[in-house]
């Protein structure tokens, strides 16, 4: 296996440039992304360039490009040096540092894990994400690192990566998409064995694809990405890679295509160990096939022993709250890359189709990359509670029979790499109060160190903090009302808008339908009256994007970037163009109150709001997702009492709320001061709210579930399968086959209830015709229909059923707290080492 971190292998076919003696470090500081958090690289790169700095947040495009005086001059800092040497002294070391994982667990329980994800957010200076599902994606690999789990990222370079934002004078969002020349990104070619630059080779209809493979280091862990836009291949095929989430649908296929099978291929031209698979969102399912071809060469395995022993080591992420939301494809589309999908894992077309689709023998269903990815894996979460109880429902129609609380997806509430989000002077706050190394770790001892900080200390933190949101604020719109050709006297006012005292309110995110971003402009002349007080003044700062197919989404930036254009609230509401990660990070360090305002359950968790926790900021939020979980009223407020009825009435309600928490509770706790200025009630809240909620919604605590309840148990059940030559995988195999030739065998018999005084006794008969009775298990259910509870209790098998072959009465008693009626026997499979439902569903009903 290479090492991930040999800095030997972190080697340009660019051409480095010469630095001075003392700043040869910079090289290494620039293409490791770990100072995507850290404060002092942050300082050291704007000192060399403020401008660019501002302007790009990208230290290796500022090192390629800040005048050679500048460095001389900067060489000739005793200071800056010794600053330098001291960092990159402690990166060896934070390389070293086997971390939590090393510290609890051994090589034996989990080798190496493989994420891939189809965006990876990670900073500004790679920008190869869109939006949430890319930051999470990109805070997994950072806490990753943090705590040294043994992972490696696979993504897809794009040319062109997401739209930055412009709006026309009508404040109509237009698209622009500017060229990620790969020269100026902290990303470099991987060599193959024989020094040249490694590429993939993918047999697609009619052609070769040849797939170059780069890498960007994020501390301890490395991230490949796949690149297309080879010289040699068709001008075609160089664009699968041009643009991230392309509006055809051939070119998305072709996407997943180099994604799951290019990069597992990767892996393999790596001879990296992987014990765990995991699929970030359906887009990386077709890894599950290149995994079972990779097996099959290995072992000579059939396709169902692979898939059976493979799966095992698979976890997959949904991220989609409504079915719709999953990628499909329609089988004129799919059929001709189905002909080299099937060929390679060989098996049919109608056997691959089969994988994908919810009735397999619907020819003119889609393909679904979710139902493939479902089939292929043997752990399936959601990303918050609420969301997994909405994929159960999603995913129903795969478990027939099943009760929706069984289908097998469990929940791994999302959380953000606190370092990554915290402000200088929050992170300045927890390292004096909870020591440097406390993102490293377990989080538990954080809560009661954070609840002693004082009041007073407390909102001058929020203050300081509130008063740089507010300068950078006017620097950005400063910036954004030239581009627009503003006139010299409205730049100038522009230089003075908000007030660094204010209320201030902040709502920033994608912007559709769905999440209602104009809920609070419901009744406009109760917001303005709330705008204009001049004795309590509150504050608004908004920034979104919309898809560029998204129509009503645009609808909806048109209709608040009016809203902040005018003249009445030109001082109190801005709309800042261009939502990116930098501006988010400014966002989420200064504003009072966050704000969000989806229908429920339609955001299946959302983390911007996690990000203000670390930063004293509050949440006024829906109870959808994340927050549905992580509200009390001493730590935010709550949108809505979890009704997911979807019509005008709900907003209009919710909307009343809404300005009613604002009148009644936020505005007058913010400003009802002691006779020190300070808040008492908002500081408690914010103390709350930090301790509380801050470690528990952090990528730490989120990684190390994804170790503990799928990681660590994958592993171990795919070596157990693949042990002495699959010995298990094929008994398995042959157990599953015997199940579906006789399970239509079985029957139920007679079905006798006896009540006593405080419990029900079950007396039922089954006939096991060619089953083997060791094979299932008979078991008393109720369900939850009523409020009171699963109960699934386990029936004994007593005695033989007299003149009958194969055929057993079997017992059980519950108590009488709840109508017979509730109650029902079934027969369920039974095996210790097969996931069930989700690799046999099969399920016999009393009734």
């Amino acid at each position: 296996m290479r090492d991930q971190i040999d800095d030997s292998t972190i080697s340009t076919y660019f051409s480095k440039r010469s630095l001075p003696k003392g700043l040869e470090g910079l090289n290494e500081l620039a293409l490791d992304l770990r100072w995507t958090w850290s404060h002092f690289s942050d300082q050291l790169w704007e000192r060399l360039d403020p401008e660019a700095w501002e302007r790009t947040a990208n230290p290796y495009f500022i090192l390629q490009s800040v005048r050679q005086a500048r460095l001389e001059e900067a060489a000739r800092e005793e200071n800056l040096k010794q600053e330098l040497k001291g960092w990159l002294e402690q990166r060896q070391e934070y390389l070293k540092n086997p971390g939590w994982f090393g510290r609890t667990y051994t090589e034996t329980e989990v080798k190496g894990i493989a994420y891939f994800s189809m965006e990876f957010g990670l900073s500004e200076a790679l920008p190869i994400y869109s939006g949430g599902l890319g930051i999470l994606a990109g805070d997994h690999l950072k806490a990753a690192s943090d705590l040294g789990v043994p992972i490696v990222g696979i993504g897809l370079l794009y040319q062109q990566g997401y739209f930055r934002q412009i709006l026309n004078a009508d404040a109509w969002q237009l698209e622009a998409f500017p060229y990620n020349d790969p020269i100026n990104l902290p990303v470099t070619p991987v060599p193959d064995p024989d020094g040249g630059w490694l590429r993939i080779t993918l047999e697609l209809p009619g052609r070769t694809l040849l797939v170059r493979v780069w890498q960007a280091q994020i501390g301890k862990v490395m991230l490949y990405l796949l690149d297309s836009n080879d010289p040699l291949n068709s001008p075609r095929d160089r664009g699968i890679t041009a643009n991230l989430y392309p509006a055809g649908p051939e070119q998305r296929l072709m996407q997943e295509i180099v994604l799951g099978v290019g990069g597992w291929r990767v892996l393999e031209e790596l001879d990296l160990e992987i014990d765990v698979c995991h699929l970030n969102e359906g887009h990386a399912a077709f890894a599950i096939l290149a995994r079972v071809k990779s097996f099959m060469t290995q072992t000579g395995q059939s396709f169902p022993v692979a898939l059976g022993a493979t799966r095992a080591g698979n976890v997959f992420t949904t991220h989609t709250p409504v079915e719709a939301g999953f990628d499909r494809f329609e089988p004129n589309l799919i059929r001709p890359y189905a002909q080299f999908l099937s060929t390679m894992i060989n098996v049919s077309k109608d056997q691959l189709f089969a994988l994908g689709r919810r009735d397999p023998a619907n020819n003119q269903e889609p393909f679904s990359m979710a139902y493939l990815a479902i089939r292929g894996s043997g752990y399936v979460n959601g990303v918050s509670c609420l969301h997994g109880h909405v994929s159960r429902e999603i995913f129903q129609p795969l478990f027939p029979q099943w009760p929706t609380a069984e289908v097998p997806v469990r929940s791994i509430t999302n959380g953000v790499h606190v370092p990554s989000w915290d402000s200088s002077e929050a992170d300045a706050l927890w390292t004096r109060i909870c020591g440097k190394s406390r993102w490293l770790g377990t989080l538990e001892e954080l809560c009661p160190l954070i609840s002693n900080i004082p009041n007073r200390e407390l909102w001058a933190f929020r203050v300081a903090q509130r008063q740089a949101l507010i300068n950078y604020v006017r620097r950005r719109l400063v910036r954004q009302h030239k581009e627009h050709g503003a006139s010299a006297d409205h730049i100038q006012r522009t230089k003075h808008v908000l007030d660094p005292n204010a209320l201030t309110l902040g709502y920033a995110r994608r912007f559709t339908a769905y999440k209602r971003p104009t809920l609070f402009l419901h009744d406009r002349s109760r917001l303005a009256r709330l705008l204009s007080d001049s004795m309590r003044p509150v504050q608004l700062i908004i920034a979104g994007k919309a898809h560029p197919k998204d129509d009503e989404g645009k609808r909806l930036v048109q209709m608040l970037a009016q809203f902040a254009s005018d003249p009445q609230f030109s001082n109190c509401v801005v709309f800042l163009e261009d939502y990116d990660m930098a501006l988010a990070q400014e966002l989420v360090a200064g504003v009072d109150v966050w704000l969000n305002t989806p229908r429920r359950p339609l955001e299946a968790s959302g983390t911007s709001g996690m990000k203000v926790l670390v930063n004293g900021g509050l949440n006024l939020s829906v109870l959808d997702g994340w927050w549905d979980e992580a509200y009390a009223p001493e730590v935010g407020w709550a949108i809505g009492e979890g009704n997911t009825q979807h019509n005008l009435n709900r907003d209009t309600l919710e909307a009343e709320q809404f300005y009613q928490i604002l009148e009644q509770q936020i505005i007058p706790e913010f400003y009802n001061r002691n006779q020190d200025g300070i808040p008492h009630a908002w500081t408690n809240r914010v103390r709350a709210s930090m301790s509380r909620l801050t470690a528990h919604f952090s990528s730490n605590r989120m990684v190390r579930e994804y170790v503990e309840q799928t990681y660590i148990p994958a592993a171990k059940r795919y070596r157990d399968r693949v042990a002495n030559e699959t010995q298990v995988g094929k008994e398995l195999q042959k157990w599953q086959k015997n199940m579906q030739e006789t399970w239509e065998t079985l029957r139920f018999g007679e079905l006798h209830v006896t009540q006593y005084d405080d419990h029900y006794a079950f007396d039922v008969q089954v006939y096991m015709g060619d089953m083997d009775s060791s094979w299932i298990s008979v078991e008393l259910y109720a369900d939850d229909e009523h409020g009171e509870g699963v109960v699934r209790v386990t029936m004994k098998q007593t005695e033989t059923i007299p003149g009958m072959v194969n055929a057993y009465r079997f017992k059980a008693e519950v108590p009488a707290s709840r109508p017979v009626e509730h109650y029902t026997p079934r027969i369920v499979p039974c095996h210790p080492s097969v996931f069930i439902p989700l690799e046999i569903s099969d399920i016999l009903w009393y009734r």
